[in-house]
C-alpha cells in the first residue's frame, strides 16, 4: 500500500474540517476616574509608558471543556467544586453579575476556556437583555484580565479568603470598582453582600462589605500599594499587567522594560470580529456588499480578504456561517497562509491544522484544484478538520490523522511548500483569550520549543528542491520563533529564509526582517503572530 503522500500524487480524494470559531471579541472596559485605561493610552495603537495602578484590563483560564467542544447536561468540574453547596438560583433568576460569578468560577476553578464559558452562559441566559448581557461580559472580562492586580489588591484588605466562592464574589466587585467608572461603587457592593446571602454565606456578608468599603477608601485616598517599578520591576510588570511572573520575566528578557510594558499593557480601543468571505463564492468588494445588505457594521483589515465587524453577536452559530458563506479567523492566520503563496494544482501540507482555517483558504485560493493535506494529531481534531471542508465544500482537502513530529519518508520532497503552524504559547492572543496567560509555564515552554523543534526537523525533507517551508507561531517570545528558526537553519542548510515581501500586504512590509515577521498587537493592531519563510536550495 503506498503512502497517503504518493497518493495525493495521484489526485486521490478524501476527508475535511471546520473553521475554528475565534469568538466574539470582548468589549472594553474604561477605567475608573483617575485611573488611566489600558485600551486608550496616548501616544497611538499601544501608548508608551508604564501601565499605572488601576487600569483596565483583562484575562481568563479553561480546560475540560476544550475549543471546540459543546457542554452537555450541565456543567463539569474538576479539581472539585467552586461552588456552594446550597442551590444555585435558577437560570431564569440569574442576573448579570451572577451570571460573571458563575462564568468566573468555570475558569478559574475548572480551568474552563473563557470564550466557552461566558458564551455558554450568555446563550442560557436568554432573560437578559442585551445592555445586561454586555454588563456581564465587561465584569467578567474585566475580573479575569486583572485577576493578579485584583488578587495584590484585595490581599491589602483580607489577609485569608474563606472560600473560593467568596474570593470570587471579591474580583467579581473589585473589578467593577477598579475599572469600571460606568458602575456606582455602592452598586457594586451592594451586589456582592447580595450574592454572598443569595450563596447561604451570610456569615460572611460583613467582611465582602467591610473590605469592599476600605478598598474604595483606599483608593479614594490614593493609598492602594503597588510594587515599585526600580525596586522589583519584574513584580512590577507581573502585578500592573497581571501577567505571571515566568511571563514577565520572558517578555522583559526578550524587548526590555519599556517594550514589554507596551506589549502587556495594550488593549484596542474597539473589539471586533475578524472574518473572511469563501474565496470560491464571493470577491471582497461582493462580500462588503453582502455585509451591507446584512447590516452589518464593518471596516476592511489590513490583509486582504479580512473585515472587522462590530457587534455582530455570535457568528459561530450564524446560519450563512454555518453554509459556508464566511469563515471566523484573524488576520495572523490569515498571513501565514498566504506566506505560502500557494499556485494553482500544487501539493501542500498544513501540518499542524486544526482547526482549518489556513488550509481552508490555501485550498480556496488554489480554486479547488490540486491538494491540501492537512494533519492533526489527535482524531477529534481532525474530525474538526472535515466539519471544515464540509461547511465550506472543500473537495481538494484531506484531513489525515498524521504526527507531524515524527518523520514519514514516503512524503520526502513530496510537496510544493509546507506550512507549520507549530503548537505553542499563544501569548499573541492573550488580547482575545487572556486565560492563556494564566495556563503557561516555565516547563510548558521547554516542552514546546523541544515539540517545534521535532516537528520543524521531521517535516525538513518534504518539500521539493525550491519549495518553500513556511513556520508561524501565535507567540510573542523569541525562543519559540526567531530563535528556533535561527537553530533549525544551523542545523539545515539547505535552506535558507526568503527576504521576499510580495506576499505581505504594503503596510507590513517594513515590519519583515531578512524573511522573518513579528507582528505585535500594539504596533500591527491584530493579533501577535510569527512567520518565517524559508526555501529549500537542495536535497
Amino acid at each position: 500500500r503506498k503512502g497517503w503522500c504518493s497518493m495525493d500524487r495521484q489526485g486521490r480524494g478524501g476527508p475535511r474540517r471546520p473553521g475554528g470559531p475565534g469568538g466574539p471579541r470582548r468589549p472594553a472596559s474604561p477605567g475608573k476616574p483617575g485611573a488611566p485605561n489600558r485600551g486608550g493610552r496616548p501616544g497611538g495603537p499601544g501608548g508608551s509608558g508604564p501601565a499605572k495602578p488601576g487600569e483596565a484590563r483583562r484575562s481568563f483560564d479553561k480546560k475540560p471543556l476544550k475549543e471546540g467542544d459543546r457542554r452537555q447536561g450541565g456543567d463539569r468540574r474538576q479539581g472539585g467544586d467552586h461552588r456552594p453547596e446550597s442551590p444555585a438560583p435558577r437560570r431564569g433568576g440569574i442576573d448579570a453579575r451572577r451570571l460573571a460569578l458563575n462564568a468566573l468560577g468555570e475558569v478559574v476553578r475548572v480551568k474552563a476556556y473563557s470564550t466557552l464559558a461566558l458564551s455558554e452562559h450568555l446563550r442560557a441566559a436568554s432573560h437578559l437583555t442585551p445592555e445586561d448581557k454586555r454588563l456581564a461580559t465587561v465584569i467578567f472580562y474585566a475580573a479575569l484580565e486583572n485577576r493578579i492586580q485584583i488578587a495584590w489588591i484585595l490581599k491589602q484588605f483580607v489577609q485569608s479568603m474563606p472560600e473560593k466562592v467568596i474570593e470570587d464574589i471579591l474580583h467579581i466587585a473589585a473589578a467593577q470598582i477598579l475599572f469600571l467608572d460606568r458602575v456606582p461603587d455602592h452598586a457594586a457592593v451592594n451586589e456582592a453582600v447580595g450574592q454572598v446571602k443569595s450563596l447561604g454565606r451570610e456569615r460572611f456578608a460583613p467582611l465582602v462589605n467591610g473590605a469592599l468599603r476600605s478598598l474604595i477608601r483606599a483608593r479614594d485616598a490614593g493609598e492602594l500599594h503597588y510594587p515599585e517599578r526600580e525596586d522589583d520591576p519584574i513584580k512590577y510588570l507581573s502585578v500592573m499587567n497581571s501577567l505571571p511572573l515566568v511571563l514577565a520575566t520572558k517578555l522583559i528578557e526578550d524587548y526590555g522594560l519599556e517594550e514589554a510594558e507596551r506589549m502587556a499593557a495594550y488593549r484596542p480601543g474597539e473589539r471586533t470580529q475578524v472574518i473572511r468571505p469563501n474565496l470560491l463564492r464571493y470577491t471582497d468588494k461582493a462580500f462588503a456588499s453582502y455585509l451591507d445588505a446584512r447590516r452589518l457594521p464593518h471596516e476592511r483589515g489590513t490583509v486582504p480578504h479580512a473585515f472587522h465587524l462590530t457587534g455582530a453577536g455570535d457568528l459561530g452559530h450564524d446560519p450563512d456561517y454555518k453554509n459556508g458563506v464566511f469563515s471566523i479567523q484573524g488576520e495572523g492566520s490569515m498571513l501565514a497562509a498566504l506566506a505560502v503563496a500557494p499556485e494553482r494544482g500544487q501539493n501542500i501540507l498544513d501540518a499542524c491544522a486544526a482547526p482549518g482555517g489556513k488550509s481552508a483558504l490555501i485550498c480556496e485560493l488554489m480554486g479547488l484544484t490540486g491538494r491540501v493535506q492537512a494533519w492533526e494529531v489527535h482524531e477529534h481534531r481532525v474530525e474538526l478538520l472535515r466539519a471544515t471542508k464540509d461547511r465550506l465544500r472543500l473537495d481538494n482537502l484531506r484531513a489525515l490523522a498524521r504526527d507531524s513530529s515524527i518523520h514519514r519518508p514516503d512524503c520526502d520532497t513530496a510537496f510544493d511548500s509546507v506550512l507549520i503552524d507549530a503548537p505553542c504559547s499563544g501569548l499573541g492572543v492573550m488580547i482575545n483569550k487572556p486565560d492563556i496567560k494564566y495556563r503557561v509555564t516555565e516547563d510548558d515552554i521547554q516542552s514546546l520549543t523541544a515539540l517545534q523543534a521535532r516537528i520543524l526537523e521531521a517535516c525538513a525533507g518534504y518539500p521539493r528542491v525550491g519549495g518553500r517551508l513556511v513556520y508561524a507561531t501565535c507567540t510573542v517570545l523569541k525562543d519559540e520563533n526567531e530563535r528556533q528558526v535561527r537553530a533549525f537553519l544551523d542545523r539545515h542548510g539547505e535552506y535558507a529564509l526568503d527576504p521576499s515581501d510580495g506576499w505581505l500586504p504594503e503596510a507590513l512590509r517594513p515590519r519583515l526582517e531578512g524573511g522573518m515577521l513579528q507582528l505585535q498587537a500594539h504596533i500591527d493592531g491584530m493579533e501577535g503572530f510569527f512567520i518565517a519563510r524559508m526555501t529549500r536550495k537542495r536535497l
